[in-house]
């Protein structure tokens, strides 16, 4: 299972100073061998370049991560079965689950804590942001959205192939053997 406990703690910490507005921490990242922790980072600060760049580049895991730190139920769902425990955690604590950051301080996991209060203070910003009277709202992340969609028919579409393919390989396996037994057969009788 993939998550974020797979990353070196120093890059994890890169992550947290990035989360938290740090330029020079985000050009580590994508100049690093772990550029999706970047595009992590600004998913989370609501890029939507970003949750794009994830998808396309094989990381739908941690846009959607991002998704459930923002408290899409969805992604949350997704979270709890699709990735590790730890990053189920992770995500319902962003959003102040209690239960969930004494896990996250039971398991000695300080540095997901450190990236817990990052994210509490951007989503902070954003909520205060958003509601300021004079912001326009155009519907949020519509194109990761419409991105995470492309992704779940792309998955669909590559089982159906596969079944499709398997399908078609045991088929032509059966009509091969058919095709042998007639031709065994008169040999057969020729021996006799």
């Amino acid at each position: 299972m993939k998550g974020l406990e797979q990353y070196d703690v120093k890059l994890l910490l890169a992550l947290v100073k990035s989360v938290g507005g740090r330029t020079d921490f985000f050009k580590v990242l994508v100049q690093g061998p772990h550029p999706e922790l970047a595009a992590f980072s600004n998913a989370i600060r609501g890029d939507d370049d970003a949750m794009v760049w994830l998808f396309k580049h094989n990381f739908a895991w941690l846009a959607i991560l991002s998704n459930a730190c923002d408290g899409d139920e969805r992604a949350i769902d997704w979270v709890r079965r699709g990735l590790t425990p730890v990053n189920l955690r992770f995500a319902l604590a962003c959003r102040h689950d209690v239960d969930s950051l004494k896990w996250l301080y039971q398991h000695k996991l300080g540095v997901l804590l450190m990236l817990v209060r990052e994210v509490e203070k951007f989503l902070k910003y954003q909520q205060k942001e958003y509601d300021w009277p004079y912001v326009m709202h155009f519907g949020g992340h519509y194109r990761a959205a419409k991105d995470l969609e492309e992704w779940k028919n792309k998955q669909d579409n590559d089982k159906e192939r596969q079944q499709d393919r398997e399908s078609t390989r045991q088929q032509d396996h059966e009509s091969a053997r058919q095709q042998d037994e007639p031709a065994r057969q008169p040999d057969l009788a020729a021996a006799r």
